[in-house]
């Protein structure tokens, strides 16, 4: 795939973390509709409500779809090319695949649609029905065939099931045959019930817990060992991985059976693994580069939601690094994840 990375007004970021919500769902397009079909109710000025389960999930703003709107966005923001994916509750993974592949082929074509409208400076990141594994992967092979997709969103786990569980491996073959970047993103996390206050804490505390956990389960499945050549990154940093490491380092050595899993150290398959920065702080950024090493981490904002790095250029060059690892971590690393040219 190949992107001019724009340099005009200064913008040379490659944001790869934004998720886009359609401005409206078809009412269904199977046979019946599933009791979890989402759908779009009308909220205030340029908002809209998204609805599930008849409940309001999310009030999102027209920036969700509106490709133009985004583009001057990310002038201000001085980023390039934004990789674009859904909000991770439309994966959809609770309902059965067959019922949600006509809702995530409907959102992979309003990605392709946007991507395409974009004039280069947007590539797609789709979805596919990762509950029935063989079904997904011939929806991701027919999205790699699509001009303006780079590879897919996944959650960081499958109705309860961690990605580095068996029954994925296919998949994950599948991905990295196909060249396919996966990005994994936290969705409906373990723990949610054991946190006390609104539920806006599951965005701030459950969601860097499930990919921290999502990211250790490849790990000790030895994922990055297999696959060697698959390119897979974590949201949020990668979350509380880099606070589990040296424990299951640790436990590596002590545990006999750990031990003989593992196929290679849990630290050295970490750094093959790709992060967002999306940390919201300096020294947790800094950290994280010198656990996985600058040429693993990349821009990830969360546009456009309220909870978001708003200037994630000018975060990074302030941080008094050298300009190789600014130019790693603004778009370097991103071009070789996303396979960016």
């Amino acid at each position: 795939m190949t992107f001019e990375l724009k340099h005009a007004c200064g913008c040379r970021g490659i944001d790869m973390h934004t998720h886009i919500v359609p401005s409206d769902f078809p009412a269904c397009l199977g046979a019946k509709i599933p009791r979890d079909w989402p759908s779009m109710a009308p909220a205030h000025a340029c908002h809209r409500h998204v609805m599930i389960d008849d409940k309001v999930y999310r009030t999102v703003a027209d920036l969700c779809w509106d490709t133009p709107k985004r583009i001057a966005d990310m002038d201000t923001q001085r980023i390039a090319v934004q990789a674009i994916s859904p909000m991770p509750e439309l994966l959809s993974y609770w309902m059965s695949a067959q019922d949600a592949l006509p809702l995530l082929q409907y959102l992979n074509g309003v990605i392709a649609g946007m991507v395409d409208a974009s004039a280069g400076r947007m590539t797609g990141l789709g979805a596919v029905p990762l509950q029935q594994v063989d079904l997904a992967i011939r929806e991701l092979e027919q999205l790699m065939k699509t001009p303006g997709f780079a590879g897919v969103e996944i959650g960081s786990n499958i109705n309860g099931v961690p990605i580095g569980a068996p029954q994925f491996d296919a998949f994950f073959e599948a991905a990295e045959a196909l060249g396919a970047a996966v990005f994994v993103h936290a969705l409906r996390p373990a723990g949610k019930e054991r946190l006390v206050g609104p539920p806006q804490l599951v965005q701030a505390l459950g969601y860097p817990t499930d990919v921290g956990l999502a990211a250790a389960s490849v790990i000790t499945a030895n994922l990055p060992v297999r696959r060697p050549k698959l390119r897979i990154a974590f949201s949020h940093g990668g979350g509380t991985l880099a606070s589990l490491l040296p424990r299951l380092e640790q436990a590596g050595k002590v545990f006999a059976p750990l031990r003989e899993t593992l196929h290679a150290a849990p630290s050295e398959q970490a750094r093959t693994l790709f992060y967002d920065a999306l940390v919201f702080d300096d020294a947790t950024l800094r950290h994280l580069i010198g656990l996985y090493g600058d040429t693993q981490l990349m821009l990830g904002t969360d546009y456009p939601f309220a909870f978001r790095e708003s200037q994630p250029v000018a975060t990074v060059e302030a941080m008094g690094l050298a300009e190789s690892t600014v130019e790693r971590l603004v778009y370097r690393n991103a071009q070789t994840f996303l396979g960016i040219v």
